[in-house]
């Protein structure tokens, strides 16, 4: 609600510049690689929607080096493993939006989204109440997906 109505403090500097020095739990940090870290939007499409963000700030995929594109590749792979076992969607969609003018909310640092989905799972309060109506609280989600990205992260199978 904070964010809502204008409330909220807001960060200095890029917000996924400024997430990774928080603490897991209070950024939504459900894994950290090394150069790229999985969270959870704070403004979700469905349960589950993931953000896949590297450390490194740049604006567009072609600024990204091979290590990092692999990894944010391996990291969306874990985050579908993740999300099938903890929501079984019947679906995903994953996607980038480069540029304002493409929609990125955060349009300096490029970031994958990973979102889940299931047949019907849009709604009438999408259209009739201008809001969306997610039923899992965001602290929830957390705790269910972290426990699965660190056994699945170990197991070597990313």
């Amino acid at each position: 609600m904070a964010y809502i109505q204008g409330d909220a403090p807001s960060p200095q500097g890029c917000l996924f510049c400024v997430k990774p020095q928080s603490e897991d739990a209070e950024a939504h940090i459900v894994h950290r690689g090394q150069l790229c870290y999985v969270i959870l939007n704070r403004f979700p499409y469905n349960n589950g929607h993931l953000m896949v963000i590297p450390y490194r700030h740049v604006a567009s995929l072609e600024d990204l080096d091979i290590e990092t594109l692999t990894e944010l590749m391996a990291l969306a792979k874990l985050s579908v493993r993740v999300l099938r076992e903890a929501y079984d969607p019947e679906g995903f969609n994953l996607g980038m939006n480069i540029g304002k003018i493409a929609g990125a909310g955060v349009a300096g640092h490029i970031h994958l989204h990973v979102v889940p989905r299931w047949g019907g799972d849009t709604n009438y309060m999408t259209t009739v109440g201008e809001t969306r109506v997610i039923p899992e609280w965001i602290d929830r989600t957390y705790e269910r997906l972290r426990p699965l990205f660190e056994r699945m992260a170990s197991d070597g199978t990313r």
